[in-house]
C-alpha cells in the first residue's frame, strides 16, 4: 500500500522540487523501514515493537521506493525526451531485478540467514540511494537553434526601394536573377538540413500544453491509460502473489513426499524467475539500440520495444500494450490447464514478461500523451490502476484457494488437490486478458484519429 499511497505526494514533492528530493525522502524512507524490522526479527517477542509499528515500517518501505523510483523515471524521461522509451527501460528494469538482486547476493553471502538478510535491504537501499543522489539532475532542453543574419545577407528593403532599383527585364539579367536565386535556395536549404535534426526532436516530443493534476482527470486518454494499467497488471499480479501457491498445490499433488523444504525452494526459484522475466520484459519493451554509422550491419534495424516502433517503424507505442496483453492471455491458458509443477517455470516467466513489458512502456505513454513537466504526479495518478483489479483478482483467488483447502496438524492450509486448487480464478483473468487485446487495440485506433486531427488542423492553419 505504500508504493501507491505515495505515489500522488511524491509525484507533487518531485515535480515542484527537484527529483533530488525524492531520492532523500527514498533513501530514508527506506533505512527507517528496513532496520526496525531487522531488529525486531533479531529480538522476537522480546523486541518490544508491536505490530502496528512493524505494519508502519512496512509502509515505509513501499512509500521509499516509490519515490525514489518516480525520481529516476523522472529524470530519465526529462533528460532524454527523443529516447523516452529506452531511457526509462533502464530503471525499471532495475526495478523488476532488485528483488533477484537483493535475494541472490543474501543468499550467496549468509545462506538461510534471514536476519542478515533484513539488515542487507536496510543498509543496501540505504547506500544505492546514497550513490545515485549526485547523478539524479534534471539537464535543460537546449534551445532550438536558429542561423544569425550576416553581413552578406542583404538587409530588408521597402516595396518604394525595390521599385526604384528594379532592373528592365532582359534575358541575360532573368538567368542570373534564376542563378541568384537557385543559389539562395541552395544555401537556405542547407541550413534547414542543418537544423532540422534538433527541430524534428523538439516538435516531435515537445507539448504545446502540459497536462497534469486533476486536469487529466476529464481525459478520455487519462482513463485509457488508466484501465490499460489497472486491467492487466491487477492480471499479473495474481499471479505474481501466489506463485507460491500455485508451486505448493502442483507439487502437493505430483509428489506426496515433497517436504516443505523442498517447496520454500520451489516457491523461491519461481520468485527469482519472475523477477528475471520482469527485468527483460522491462528492458525489452522500451529499448531501442540505434544503429552506428561504422556498424556494418547500419541498415539493420536493431533493437526492440517502444523507441523501435516510433522511430523506425512509425508505429504506436500501444502495440507493446497489445504485446502484452497477448503474453497475459497465453499465461492463463497454460495456468488454467499446467498439471505438471515441473513445467510451472512457463507461467512464471512469461507472466514475468509480460508484466515488465506492460510497465516498460507506461512512463512513456503516459509522457507522450500528458508531458514531462508533470509526469511524476500524472504517474502518481497512473499507479493507483492496479489497486481495484489486484484486490479483486487476489481475493477472488484467495477465496477460491480456501475452499479446496482443509486445515492440518500445524495450523496451516494445505490443499492437495492440484490445478483444482485454484484453476477457476484464471478464468477471470483469461477474460480480463483477453478484454486488454481489445482496449489495447481501440487505443491505438483512436490514438491515430486524434494524429489525423491534429495533423488535419495543422495543414488548415
Amino acid at each position: 500500500m505504500g508504493m501507491y499511497a505515495m505515489g500522488i505526494p511524491a509525484g507533487i514533492l518531485i515535480d515542484r522540487k527537484t527529483p533530488r528530493w525524492g531520492v532523500t525522502f527514498g533513501a530514508i524512507a527506506l533505512a527507517c523501514g528496513y532496520f526496525p524490522i531487522y531488529r525486531a526479527y533479531l529480538g522476537g517477542p522480546e523486541s518490544g515493537f508491536p505490530t502496528a509499528v512493524l505494519n508502519f515500517c512496512a509502509f515505509l518501505t513501499g512509500l521509499g521506493s516509490c519515490t525514489s523510483f518516480s525520481a529516476a523515471i523522472k529524470t530519465s524521461t526529462f533528460n532524454w525526451p527523443e529516447h523516452r522509451g529506452t531511457a526509462t527501460a533502464f530503471p525499471l528494469s532495475g526495478f523488476g531485478l532488485s528483488a533477484f538482486f537483493f535475494a541472490t547476493l543474501a543468499n550467496v553471502a549468509f545462506g538461510d540467514d534471514l536476519s542478515k538478510f533484513l539488515l542487507l535491504l536496510s543498509l543496501g537501499t540505504l547506500c544505492l540511494n546514497a550513490v545515485a543522489l549526485p547523478f539524479i539532475t534534471l539537464i535543460p532542453t537546449a534551445p532550438a537553434y536558429s542561423s544569425l543574419p550576416t553581413e552578406e545577407e542583404p538587409r530588408p528593403r521597402s516595396h518604394s526601394e525595390s521599385d526604384k532599383r528594379k532592373p528592365v527585364s532582359t534575358g541575360r539579367s532573368s538567368d542570373s536573377s534564376a542563378g541568384s536565386a537557385t543559389s539562395t535556395q541552395q544555401h537556405q536549404s542547407t541550413n534547414d538540413s542543418d537544423v532540422s535534426p534538433v527541430r524534428n526532436v523538439q516538435e516531435e516530443y515537445s507539448h504545446a500544453v502540459e497536462i497534469t493534476g486533476i486536469k487529466i482527470l476529464p481525459k478520455l486518454e487519462f482513463w485509457q491509460l488508466f484501465g490499460m494499467l489497472g486491467l492487466l497488471a491487477g492480471v499479473g499480479l495474481m499471479t505474481i502473489n501466489n506463485i507460491g501457491n500455485d508451486a505448493k498445490a502442483l507439487w502437493r499433488h505430483w509428489d506426496a513426499k515433497a517436504t516443505p523444504a523442498f517447496l520454500q525452494n520451489r516457491e523461491q526459484l519461481h520468485v527469482s524467475i519472475l523477477s528475471l522475466g520482469s527485468f527483460a520484459g522491462r528492458l525489452s519493451s522500451g529499448t531501442h539500440i540505434p544503429p552506428s554509422d561504422l556498424d556494418p550491419f547500419a541498415d539493420i534495424p536493431l533493437g526492440v520495444g517502444s523507441d523501435f516502433l516510433v522511430k523506425r517503424l512509425r508505429a504506436s507505442r500501444f502495440w507493446c500494450l497489445t504485446v502484452s496483453a497477448v503474453v497475459f492471455t497465453i499465461v492463463q491458458l497454460i495456468a488454467y490447464s499446467l498439471v505438471n509443477p515441473n513445467l510451472l517455470f512457463m507461467v512464471s516467466g512469461l507472466t514475468g514478461l509480460g508484466y515488465g513489458a506492460l510497465f516498460g512502456v507506461f512512463p512513456a505513454l503516459v509522457a507522450d500523451t500528458f508531458g514531462v513537466q508533470g509526469l511524476s504526479l500524472n504517474w502518481g495518478f497512473m499507479i493507483f490502476a492496479p489497486v481495484v483489479s489486484s484486490y479483486g483478482f487476489n481475493y477472488a483467488y484467495g477465496k477460491i484457494y480456501d475452499n479446496h483447502s482443509h486445515v492440518i496438524n500445524s495450523g496451516e492450509t494445505d490443499c492437495p488437490d492440484g490445478l483444482e486448487c485454484y484453476q477457476d480464478a484464471y478464468r477471470a483473468t483469461l477474460l480480463a486478458s483477453f478484454i486488454g487485446i481489445l482496449l489495447s487495440l481501440w487505443c491505438i485506433k483512436h490514438e491515430r484519429a486524434r494524429k489525423a486531427t491534429i495533423s488535419q488542423g495543422t495543414r488548415e492553419a
